[in-house]
């Protein structure tokens, strides 16, 4: 089945403004094919460590973490963790320097199944500025 999930930057040393992003995704990918997606869906790259957590509120200190430590990223599919907890989201840490951070949730819209000849996950809606990882500076 194919999932929306809406992608909200929380964080992050050079936003430079609001951005949401609507990612459809097939409900079976792992947690790192989803750090993919956002990584394309924002145009990043993919250089440096990440991890999901869930927790009560972004600050949390008691989380359940996924990483590559634990290899949880690559063996925990997104269907996996849906429905989350009551009252506990999912977040996105990326770059543990710059601090990326971004709040993922379970749109509304009802799972669908895949269209022939579309290609997943795929970014379907943004809105705001999109982040610049890594801002050009002037010397």
């Amino acid at each position: 089945m194919i999932l929306t999930l809406k992608v909200t930057l929380l964080s992050g040393s050079y936003a430079n403004g609001a951005w949401e992003g609507m990612i459809e995704i097939d409900s079976s990918s792992t947690l790192d094919e989803l750090h993919l997606a956002i990584q394309d869906a924002v145009n990043f790259d993919n250089d440096h460590l990440y991890e999901f957590y869930i927790s009560r509120t972004a600050r949390s200190g008691n989380r359940v973490r996924f990483d590559d430590e634990n290899g949880e990223v690559f063996s925990t599919a997104i269907e996996d963790l849906y429905p989350l907890p009551d009252k506990k989201s999912l977040y996105y840490f990326f770059d543990f320097g710059d601090n990326w951070l971004f709040k993922i949730t379970k749109s509304r819209k009802r799972d669908q199944e895949p269209c022939q000849g579309i290609e997943y996950p795929r970014l379907v809606l943004e809105t705001g500025v999109k982040p610049d990882q890594y801002p050009d500076w002037e010397e």
